[in-house]
């Protein structure tokens, strides 16, 4: 799957079929869902994958001082750009991964 069709896998119901879990909650995110996105983060901590994408949730929730412990524990610094960035970047990197 190419970063566009992802982009426009957003306008489905759901998530596509055959997405991997990281890729599933990033689609979540986008479609207003932090919820299940969290779920998903939290269901592996101590995954640097999974702990890198509860960073950027907690960013996006504003909780900073949060994202900063994620970030840490990830082994990542914090994302110098905005979210949507953020977003992209992932998503980017779990197509490549895939």
């Amino acid at each position: 799957m190419t970063f566009e069709q992802f982009q426009e896998s957003l306008t489905l119901p759901a998530p596509p079929k055959g997405l991997s879990v990281l890729l599933e909650a990033l689609w979540h995110d986008a479609n207003g869902d932090w919820e299940a996105a969290h779920n998903i983060a939290q269901s592996r901590e101590g995954t640097r994958a999974y702990d890198r994408l509860h960073a950027y949730l907690h960013r996006v929730e504003g909780d900073t001082f949060n994202a900063g412990y994620w970030y840490r524990r990830a082994g990542a610094e914090v994302f110098k750009g905005n979210l949507k960035e953020e977003w992209a970047d992932l998503v980017q990197v779990h197509l490549q991964n895939t």
